[in-house]
């Protein structure tokens, strides 16, 4: 038996992460063309297939899935080790904010790429609607925060564009119902006004039949067929649908993703947290 390549397993995870060669390399910054050699490489070690391709990127095996949690647990105490015996390692806490929509799309991949980093390093996470981030944001509550910005708002480019959309229930045709109901978020969402701004100017009439900056909730409406919701692209779960804009839904527009910080000079900690959201928002 060969032993395991901290480089090489570093590797694996970031395509377990991406789902995709390029976007992996993108990650670690290597070429696509060196992550595939990597894998089979890896393969070659274990005189396993890892990863086989689908029609919208790569998948893992079996026995891809059983090393994917060796590869994590062995990452996570060899850069715990480093970071303790060099003193190299950022430590301390981070109170950290994000949009419920982005949640579970994004902060799985943010925070374990994090802490592969940083292993000393304790994030605390609220998600609430941007307004509500942008509040404890004002009262130094968080030191950063992924926010959602008008789209063209600001100087500065955002993180990643997402497009607004409109979701309904597989089964049901609430599109077509008049008025048509609506489940959004708080009345100072940027869906909420976007839904509402977009159906008044095509005059469609609607009601706001649920609204909440409980994601859970409206979600669950949305899935009863009861209303429709608008959300960002990334945040669609996989058993609802993005319903076609036309005759019955007015086109949305985007919504850029940005950091908001809590202090004009933020600390070495909420620098290095901020600089990795710049490296890897864009990727997921």
């Amino acid at each position: 038996m060969h032993p395991l390549d901290i480089d090489l397993l570093r590797t694996f995870v970031a395509i377990a992460d991406t789902r995709t060669l390029g976007r992996a390399a993108g990650r670690i910054g290597r070429t696509q063309a060196a992550v595939s050699m990597q894998v089979k490489k890896l393969e070659a070690l274990l005189n396993q297939p890892l990863l086989h391709r689908t029609g919208r990127g790569v998948a893992l095996t079996l026995q891809g899935e059983r090393l994917l949690g060796h590869a994590r647990t062995i990452l996570r105490h060899h850069d715990a080790a480093l970071a303790d015996l060099s003193g190299a390692g950022l430590s301390g806490t981070l109170r950290f904010g994000c949009p419920d929509d982005y949640a579970a799309a994004f902060l799985p991949h943010i925070l374990r790429s994090f802490a592969g980093r940083h292993p000393l390093v304790l994030v605390e996470v609220v998600c609430a609607p941007t307004p509500r981030l942008l509040e404890q944001i004002g009262r130094h509550a968080l030191d950063l925060a992924l926010v959602s910005t008008a789209d063209g708002a600001g100087t500065a480019a955002p993180l990643r564009r997402e497009p607004l959309v409109w979701v309904g229930n597989r089964h049901d045709d609430a599109a077509a119902r008049v008025p048509l109901q609506l489940a959004l978020s708080d009345p100072d969402t940027l869906d909420h006004r976007a839904a509402c701004d977009s159906l008044a100017a095509a005059g469609r009439a609607y009601r706001v039949a649920y609204a909440s900056g409980s994601m859970s909730g409206l979600l669950a409406v949305v899935r009863s067929g009861q209303a429709v919701a608008v959300l960002t692209q990334s945040a669609v779960p996989a058993d609802l649908q993005i319903l076609a804009t036309g005759e019955h839904l007015p086109p949305l527009p985007a919504v850029g993703l940005a950091v908001a910080f809590g202090l004009p000079h933020p600390p070495a900690l909420v620098a290095e947290f901020a600089e990795h959201l710049h490296r890897i928002v864009p990727t997921l």
